[in-house]
């Protein structure tokens, strides 16, 4: 079966990675942004390896994002970020492995990402079954 992983962040994490902060704000240094991308790389090589990777992205900021709903009858688009939300879709990884405990196994890998204390605290990933088809949604 296919899981999705489903890592967030807000504009504020996007804004601190990308030193876009004050000085004294500043909560990712260079050294453990590196860190943290070696750890990715490595996650994601290490489930090539196993046979249990099928993809995995990165998403853009929030404030590149659109929000397409209806309102008023009418499509209407929305450009993000966007306040009400704390946090959005960052980035996803899909696997394939054999029961959703093991896939349960792979994502509580991701507490070990390194990190800020501060920014490490704040990160969570989302883990769900990907619908194979219409039988996997009825009760």
């Amino acid at each position: 079966m296919k899981y999705m992983l489903m890592l967030y962040a807000s504009q504020r994490a996007y804004d601190e990675m990308a030193g876009n902060v004050p000085e004294d704000e500043a909560v990712w240094s260079a050294e453990e942004l590196a860190e943290m991308y070696e750890f990715m790389e490595k996650f994601n090589q290490d489930l090539v390896e196993s046979g249990e990777f099928v993809d995995a992205q990165g998403l853009a900021a929030p404030v590149h994002t659109r929000r397409f709903h209806m309102k008023d009858g009418a499509p209407a688009v929305t450009d993000g970020p966007y306040p009400e939300t704390a946090e959005v879709l960052a980035g996803y990884t899909v696997i394939e492995c054999d029961s959703f405990d093991r896939a349960s196994q792979i994502a509580a890998r991701l507490a070990q990402c390194p990190g800020p204390e501060g920014a490490r605290e704040r990160a969570y990933a989302d883990l769900r079954p990907i619908v194979d088809g219409r039988a996997d949604l009825e009760p």
